[in-house]
């Protein structure tokens, strides 16, 4: 595994200085060979650096260099992003409301920067200051949550985007004016009622195809148990059917008579739900156009992906690591 090559010092005819000799097989740990480093940075993409350098018996600082020049390298030949359409997104890196804001191509599925201080304007902005004003001309389509200052620095810097909110995004908050509704009803009854509302958050959120057939019991009892339940759980699951629509005008007249239907039923978790909807109408039907297609999904599978990595590592302090670690997980092995 270690190399016996002898290096030459030699001295530069140029400047005067005494130089090592550079041997482009090497890695940048001038004890093993390039090929090793990227064998070593495969490896580290299916397990943890620990369990690598104990099965090649290697340093763990060792282990974890040779993965950084592997992900340096897959990014050098990614080459420099233009993306058309993108995704905007925050991760939580330790405790403490401690975010960076993640920004993927949605079009080639990967991410392409990864930073900020937090989840601020001026953290959004950075984003687009180190695209150029170029290529955040050519951005066509911003996909984001409903957080202000996503948008703020999206239409001060490519304004010609169109900005699409999450269907993952809206349909939690709608998801957590159930739980509210839930809970309300769960205030309200007593003794041996609540035992219909008690426990039944899952089954309440959970679409009924995914609920096995004991699932489906209890959900049937727990909304014969209550009205107002059962009215908050059909309009959640009839809610849905917004993003079919393929014409704005159709999407809009199907969203009013979802509105008209909360009338008389006592929801106001769902009322304040259909405000925040109707403030920020312009991002949910720019679906509706056929050029605003792409994978609503993806944002959040890289989410998933990326707490899968910080598990994997019991949380990750060097932010540097993390950061190459986030933009070369969707990348091709070398």
């Amino acid at each position: 595994m270690f190399l016996e090559i002898e290096v030459r010092r030699v001295q530069c005819r140029a400047c005067g200085k005494v130089k090592t000799e550079r041997l482009d097989f090497l890695a940048d740990n001038p004890f093993y060979t390039r090929r090793f480093a990227w064998h070593i940075g495969r490896r580290c993409r299916q397990s943890s650096i620990r369990d690598v350098s104990k099965e090649f018996r290697l340093d763990w600082h060792t282990v974890k260099s040779l993965e950084q020049q592997y992900m340096t390298e897959q990014l050098k030949r990614a080459g420099l992003p233009g993306p058309k359409a993108i995704g905007i997104d925050e991760i939580s890196i330790r405790k403490g409301h401690t975010y960076r804001i993640v920004v993927s191509d949605l079009i080639r599925r990967r991410p392409i920067w990864f930073g900020g201080q937090d989840r601020s304007t001026a953290s959004m902005a950075q984003f687009y200051t180190e695209l150029g004003a170029r290529k955040s001309a050519g951005i066509r389509l911003a996909v984001m949550d409903m957080w202000k200052p996503f948008r703020i620095a999206t239409l001060e810097h490519a304004p010609q985007a169109a900005i699409l909110f999450d269907k993952f995004h809206v349909m939690r908050h709608l998801g957590k004016a159930l739980d509210a509704v839930r809970k309300s009803e769960y205030d309200r009854l007593s003794g041996k009622d609540r035992r219909y509302i008690k426990g039944q958050k899952y089954t309440l959120l959970s679409n009924r195809e995914n609920l096995s057939t004991d699932g489906r019991k209890a959900l049937k009892q727990l909304l014969a148990a209550n009205k107002r339940l059962n009215t908050a759980y059909l309009l959640k699951e009839r809610f849905g059917q917004l993003w079919d629509y393929q014409r704005e005008g159709w999407a809009r007249r199907f969203f009013e008579q979802w509105r008209d239907a909360l009338k008389w039923q006592r929801l106001a978790p769902f009322e304040t739900f259909a405000d925040l909807i109707d403030r920020h109408w312009d991002g949910i039907a720019a679906y509706c156009r056929p050029e605003n297609k792409v994978s609503l999904g993806f944002v959040e599978g890289l989410n998933n992906k990326i707490r899968v990595i910080q598990r994997r590592a019991y949380g990750l302090r060097d932010e540097e690591y993390l950061r190459l670690k986030v933009l070369t997980c969707m990348l091709p092995e070398l």
